[in-house]
């Protein structure tokens, strides 16, 4: 963005933080109603940045310790090697038989960089921070790589020096004798690295339980909405020509940063770091944030530096970012344009999706935006039974956790339209398992058992659970949410639009709790839903019986059986 606009740079995540708040305010607060449940909204909204900012700086501590250990390890290492070495080449000297007139010369001074490595030995630290970057250690360190697994320090137990890394310690004792797991036992980090690396962990867990506490008011706030039949009209503070000229120009500055910004090459995704689908794990996550070098980011690396296989991979990834961004955006308005009746809400929700910090941050994840952009079509085709049930089944296959929506759209279409949903969603599902076949890396089953979750919850968590929580306190979690599929699918009996919209947002919430692998920060799965909930109007009226034309295989029904349906 420099090219075109002068001295250009993005903002600091804390930053525009500070001043999307203000905005926020500016925009949606209602100054004449202070008590109003809009205002409420606004203010958990706002909450749920400080822990997002949270979680991303401890993640970035973490990331920083971990490139400083990489680099005292390489130095040890490389140390090691040649002293090594010097040892090797002084004993030969001192077994040298002794040489009469030009063979009594000084001996030749032989240096480490003038000799060939031996086969075990590490020369250069970059050649030891090699593997760890391939695995995703040493790049941006952004919150959205929570679900890319745990960090290096916490693996340093696994640690184990080989012979061939040194002398032995004592020269009586063989190489054979030195146990691995004594060597493992010692921990090569400094204490005051290890004090930097729990107030980095501590700071996360806190983000974590920051935005826990916030979602589920969030989900409560959901939960409730049923309830609140009086809904006043209270459109932002702002035209719909003022809000469409800042919502365009926030959209055009996040896909620029998109464009312009540089993939970050994820770890190979196996099914250990959570469901979902396997051809979307090959995506790479597009960092869309500043990179701070106070904090300890480190600069993702260049197109120079990819294969051909990952820059074909970048480009879909960020292609992909930029549609499923539009697609939400042209869903809300459309959203409120022909189902609210009111294109000035609707364009301010799309405005306040944009403001959000977290849209700024996760702008190029491609598994935050695409089952958002999905379920929120989903929405705006309801009165299309089979259209939104392929959206609904291409959600749950890409990701998993929307498959628990099902039971509630299934209660919603249960009287005209069940059936066509039906077939919609198992369409979706058979497409996406067919291309499955397509990855041939792992087997065909794996991939499967994969896409649906069929593994255990305990089964190495990330996120909040590899910070000192049991993962065995996700099964009650589980159960719980399994009940408020269940129960939303009964209660209320009768649900219209209003209903369906935030009694999903509700469910997708209540996923962030038991979401072994980030959960919490994926909330791009709720937000659009829960930003339709807060700007709806009253609409009792649309239900399925009267909005959903009867299938053309059904007999008509009498006029007095309409009068009394």
């Amino acid at each position: 963005m420099s090219e075109f606009l002068l001295y250009y740079r993005r903002p600091d995540p804390t930053t525009w933080v500070y001043m999307s708040s203000f905005l926020t305010i500016g925009l949606f607060f209602v100054f004449r109603r202070f008590w109003s449940i809009r205002n409420l909204d606004i203010l958990l909204l706002i909450l749920l940045a400080p822990g997002l900012l949270m979680v991303n700086e401890g993640y970035r501590r973490q990331t920083r310790l971990d490139r400083e250990l990489v680099q005292t390890l390489a130095q040890q290492r490389s140390a090691g090697g040649s002293q090594s070495i010097e040892d090797s080449t002084s004993s030969q000297e001192k077994t040298k038989p002794e040489a009469s007139g030009s063979d009594q010369a000084a001996p030749v001074q032989t240096s480490v960089r003038d000799r060939e490595p031996f086969p075990n030995e590490v020369s250069e630290p970059a050649g030891d921070a090699e593997p760890f970057r391939d695995a995703g250690f040493l790049g941006d360190a952004d919150a959205s790589n929570e679900t890319d697994g745990q960090t290096l320090v916490s693996q340093t137990q696994n640690v184990t020096v080989t012979p061939d890394e040194g002398p032995a310690p004592d020269a009586t004792l063989a190489p054979e004798t030195i146990q691995p797991a004594e060597v493992a036992d010692a921990d090569p980090r400094t204490p005051e690295q290890i004090a930097a690396y729990d107030s980095a962990t501590s700071m996360r867990r806190h983000g974590f339980i920051w935005l826990f506490v916030i979602e589920m008011g969030l989900m409560i706030r959901m939960l409730l909405d049923p309830l609140m039949v009086r809904r006043p009209l209270l459109d932002p503070n702002l035209t719909t020509g003022g809000l469409n000229f800042l919502g365009i120009s926030l959209f055009i500055f996040m896909m620029a940063n998109v464009v312009a910004s540089t993939p970050e090459i994820q770890r190979e995704q196996g099914p250990e770091l959570g469901p979902g689908y396997a051809l979307m794990n090959m995506l790479p996550t597009i960092p869309v944030r500043p990179i701070s070098e106070v904090i300890g980011g480190a600069e993702p690396p260049t197109l120079d530096e990819l294969s051909p296989a990952q820059q074909s991979r970048a480009a879909i990834a960020k292609i992909i970012a930029i549609i499923s961004q539009s697609a939400i955006l042209i869903g809300i308005l459309l959203i409120g344009n022909r189902h609210f009746g009111n294109l000035r809400a609707g364009a301010g929700c799309a405005t306040l999706y944009l403001l959000m910090p977290y849209t700024a941050q996760m702008t190029g994840r491609v598994d935050h935006v695409v089952p958002a952009a999905l379920l929120l079509w989903a929405i705006l085709l309801y009165r299309k039974p089979f259209f939104s049930g392929l959206f609904v089944g291409a959600a749950a296959g890409l990701v998993y956790y929307p498959f628990f929506l099902l039971p509630l759209w299934f209660s919603f279409y249960w009287q005209r339209g069940a059936r066509r949903f039906a077939i919609g969603v198992l369409s979706m599902i058979g497409v996406l398992m067919a291309l499955l076949v397509l990855d041939g890396t792992e087997p065909f089953f794996e991939h499967l058992r994969q896409m649906f979750g069929l593994f255990f919850p305990t089964q190495d968590p990330r996120g909040v659970w590899e910070l000192g929580w049991n993962p065995v306190w996700r099964l009650p979690v589980i159960v719980a949410f399994v009940i408020l599929s269940i129960f939303l699918a009964i209660w209320p009996a009768q649900k219209n639009l209003g209903i369906l919209i935030s009694c999903s947002a509700a469910l997708m919430i209540a996923a962030q709790f038991w979401h072994g692998y980030g959960g919490g920060l994926y909330m791009g799965w709720f937000l659009p839903l829960l930003l339709l909930t807060i700007f709806r109007p009253n609409l009792q009226d649309r239900i399925a019986l009267k909005v959903i034309d009867a299938a053309a295989t059904s007999p008509p029904r009498a006029p007095a059986q309409m009068d009394a349906a």
